[in-house]
């Protein structure tokens, strides 16, 4: 049984989304490699902060072409859509865990690159907002 004090540190690092900055630094870290690692956090928590203030532009790994790019490997035929189980693999891969699960095209089996760029960018979108809102 976790004591007192260890629920109120859950607590608190879940209502201020701790784990997930921490995460999202990590791994812009990682895929940026920057020389100076210290100034390059330092302006990620800046991003942040007029992020938080403009509620748009956070921080994010994952751009409008690198989804594109992702939307074509999953569309190797060029066909314009891809499915619905392609669509939820994809958005879990890239670390999704809260999004439409049935977008516009999800009944006819067909989601479009569109769709999924908009869904994507929205569950970056709040994945990227690590911080109380």
């Amino acid at each position: 049984m976790a004591t007192s004090r260890e629920l109120d540190a859950k607590n608190y690092l879940e209502k201020h989304k701790i784990l997930e900055l921490m995460d999202n630094l990590t791994s812009m870290l990682f895929f940026h490699r920057p020389e100076r690692p210290c100034e390059f956090l330092i302006t990620q928590f800046e991003k942040l902060k007029l992020a938080r203030t403009t509620s748009r532009d956070y921080p994010c790994l994952f751009n409008e072409s690198n989804l594109e790019a992702i939307f074509g490997i999953l569309d190797p035929t060029r066909q314009g859509y891809i499915t619905l189980s392609q669509y939820k693999e994809a958005l879990n891969t890239i670390g999704l865990k809260q999004f439409d699960a049935f977008p516009q095209g999800a009944d006819y089996n067909r989601i479009t690159l569109e769709t999924f760029k908009k869904e994507a960018k929205d569950g970056l979108l709040k994945s990227s907002a690590t911080f109380k809102s």
